[in-house]
């Protein structure tokens, strides 16, 4: 183990010592929120010291192992070299474990979503393959027995959705979506195209961190409501009442709606939260923009602009363009098994992560 990564480690070990201490003295409730930020603190560190506890005890074995290697007799020694080998692989395997459990958390992994597909360039043919990016991501929550709440949705004529907004709400859930922000195209033959011309279209994704409202403070005067007849599928409601709610925050022009609910005023409190996402967004977007780091060019901005995945139909492939990642099943992608994209996305984040650490 490298003396860095040693001495950081001893250094979150006394940590933990110091707050198990304080922990046991009878006036700490006193200060209820000093207590739970060391709770959590200690929530915190305590598996990386745990780990490296198990390093420490492994590294011990391997050291005698090494002095048995050091003996005359042949059996033993060849014993010696056996565990000595396998106790080095462990080393190893518990050195890459700890180097995880240092990179600092993203606070909002543990957040729900909000999601925002739009049909960009290729007319009727992106708008249809916004609406396969949405029931993409519904598969996929489905499978991981995700809530998907839907916000805001404006249908095309000819399938999918020029603009299409939803919440999905689960355990992790931004942990896992998060990379998806940005230009998906798609290469396939449009049910519209005759001559059998393939064809590339586009649609772009804006995945946001749901926002508390502690986090992102909105003052009332800064807000201008509108109402609106909805529009589209929804019973003897819709185009009778002025259900449907826009929402523009005047500092800094973000537009919401939505229109799914029957209530006014549940489609306000949905356009609310979704309001309070994309000043959060915009707010994390402007602190990466000053941080300006190479990880985070490597990994991708997550602009609207920028391309990040190909959707190849002919040939059955999907391409992360981010990180190099081809998979020949794009069929089963589109049933939303992402795992193994999600998987590969997380995995090069974390590399870069712990290049960047140590």
């Amino acid at each position: 183990m490298e003396d860095s990564l040693r001495k950081r480690l001893e250094v979150t070990k006394r940590r933990l010592e110091e707050i198990d201490r304080e922990l046991l003295d009878p006036q700490i409730t006193n200060d209820i929120n000093h207590f739970r930020a060391i709770s959590k603190e200690r929530s915190d560190i305590e598996p990386t010291v745990e780990k490296y506890n198990e390093y420490q005890k492994v590294e011990s074995n391997r050291n005698d192992a090494y002095a048995m290697m050091g003996e005359s007799d042949p059996d033993i020694i060849e014993l010696g070299k056996e565990e000595y080998r396998r106790l080095e692989e462990e080393e190893n395997r518990l050195i890459e474990d700890i180097k995880l459990l240092l990179i600092p958390k993203d606070p909002n992994d543990d957040k729900n979503i909000v999601v925002e597909i739009r049909g960009a360039v290729g007319g009727d043919e992106a708008n249809i393959f916004a609406g396969d990016l949405f029931r993409m991501y519904t598969r996929y929550a489905e499978k991981n027995n995700w809530k998907v709440q839907m916000v805001d949705e404006n249908s095309s004529e000819a399938g999918g959705f020029s603009l299409v907004s939803f919440m999905v709400k689960g355990k992790g859930v931004y942990s896992k979506l998060k990379f998806e922000s940005g230009a998906h195209r798609v290469q396939r033959v449009p049910k519209t195209e005759a001559s059998g011309r393939i064809h590339t279209s586009t649609a772009t994704v804006l995945v946001m961190p749901e926002a508390e409202q502690i986090e992102v403070d909105i003052r009332s005067e800064d807000l201008q409501v509108d109402t609106y007849r909805s529009q589209g599928a929804g019973g003897q409601n819709v185009n009778k009442t002025e259900s449907a709610v826009r929402i523009t925050h005047i500092p800094t022009g973000i537009v919401v709606s939505c229109q799914v609910e029957k209530s006014q005023i549940q489609n306000r409190e949905i356009a609310m939260n979704m309001l309070r996402a994309k000043i959060l967004a915009a707010k994390i977007s402007e602190q990466e923009e000053k941080i300006g780091t190479e990880r985070r060019l490597k990994v991708g901005t997550g602009e609207r602009s920028e391309k990040i995945r190909t959707y190849n139909y002919p040939q059955n492939r999907v391409t992360d363009h981010r990180i190099g990642f081809t998979t020949q099943k794009l069929d089963r992608v589109m049933e939303g098994e992402l795992e193994e994209i999600i998987e590969a996305l997380i995995h090069y984040d974390q590399q870069q992560k712990i290049a960047g650490e140590l």
